[in-house]
């Protein structure tokens, strides 16, 4: 332990890191996890076109938005906080880097959890989801609302620590790059030694799982050690990825998903009384196998109705051509 406080004395800790310098990593960096995929893909590419050219135009949009309203950069705001919060406590510059490293992983997993523990945040966060084909640039697909409230986040974290503009420069690519490569469709040796540590590929399939029980783990961003401590960590291997029942995959239906809970079909106002109380059974069975823990009623309900539905009708309601309601199913 002397040792490594006094390497950390001596070492050099750069001062500057400038914005190119790290698009042009990042940037790099997504073109090495792609190189991987197209030469080891752990699973057999499935619209792999269509699905990169969504996610990169989403990215597009959204990063054009937040520039914008001024809110993809949190760099001004870590200027003029920079040595105002709680990190000035702390007097060695390598403790400070490590400890705000730490604090962001955190607030990213809490954040993460939330999404897909409330109905109203999980309108958005199933967009991430919907991607039938798991790959490096699924890290992209995110919904521009659940984006804008990522980034209100990290500015209070900002304020709070008093991160200063490198650091947060660091954390930022640090984030992203792990965030890129636990989304790449590779599976190598010695990943379940590294996940031990650090959110690896293999971890993040079972996040992207069509099964509710499977998808709700593996929250972290980038270490996995929240997951362990939470216990939410799942090491097993996703039958097949994505969400259940037909999802848009155009870039205007990804942004209308954040926002529709029904579609435009009609809705009945009202199911016959066996029906609905047979739902009401299967809904209830959802929620005590999960210890009827909170947040989860909405969707326990709608996926109850499809099991309902397949078993009287032999279909989800969501499929038009077989019958008459069109309820969207959250996954």
């Amino acid at each position: 332990m002397l040792e490594l406080m006094t390497f950390l004395d001596t070492f050099n800790w750069p001062t500057t890191l400038s914005g190119e310098g790290v698009a042009v990593i990042l940037l790099a960096f997504f073109g090495v996890c792609y190189g991987l995929e197209q030469l080891f893909p752990h699973r057999k590419p499935i619209k792999r076109r269509g699905s990169y050219g969504t996610n990169l135009g989403l990215f597009a949009v959204n990063n054009t938005v937040l520039s914008l309203l001024s809110v993809s950069s949190l760099f001004l705001l870590a200027q003029h906080y920079a040595e105002q919060g709680l990190l000035r406590y702390i007097n060695h510059p390598a403790a400070q880097m490590i400890v705000a490293f730490l604090v962001l992983d955190l607030l990213l997993y809490l954040w993460h959890r939330a999404c897909h523990s409330f109905d109203g945040l999980w309108l958005f966060h199933r967009v991430h989801h919907n991607d039938p084909y798991l790959n490096t640039s699924t890290a992209l697909r995110i919904h521009i609302l659940e984006l804008l409230i990522t980034n209100l986040l990290k500015a209070g974290y900002v304020v709070l620590l008093g991160v200063d503009q490198l650091m947060m420069m660091v954390n930022e690519m640090l984030i992203t790059l792990l965030t890129l490569f636990h989304h790449t469709n590779i599976a190598f040796k010695g990943e379940q030694w590294l996940g031990k540590l650090l959110i690896m590929p293999y971890l993040h399939r079972a996040h992207h799982s069509t099964e509710r029980y499977e998808h709700d783990s593996n929250y972290g961003a980038a270490l996995s050690v929240w997951d362990r401590l939470f216990g939410t960590l799942n090491e097993r291997e996703p039958e097949a990825i994505g969400l259940n029942g037909h999802q848009p995959q155009a870039l205007i239906g990804l942004f209308k998903l954040g926002f529709n809970i029904a579609t435009p079909a009609s809705v009945p106002q009202s199911l016959p009384v066996e029906l609905e109380m047979m739902i009401a059974e299967a809904a209830y069975y959802r929620a005590e196998k999960r210890d009827f823990s909170p947040g989860y009623e909405l969707l326990d309900w709608l996926e109850a109705k499809n099991d309902i539905f397949k078993l009287v009708y032999g279909h989800e309601p969501n499929q038009k051509k077989q019958g008459k309601y069109g309820l969207l199913v959250l996954g």
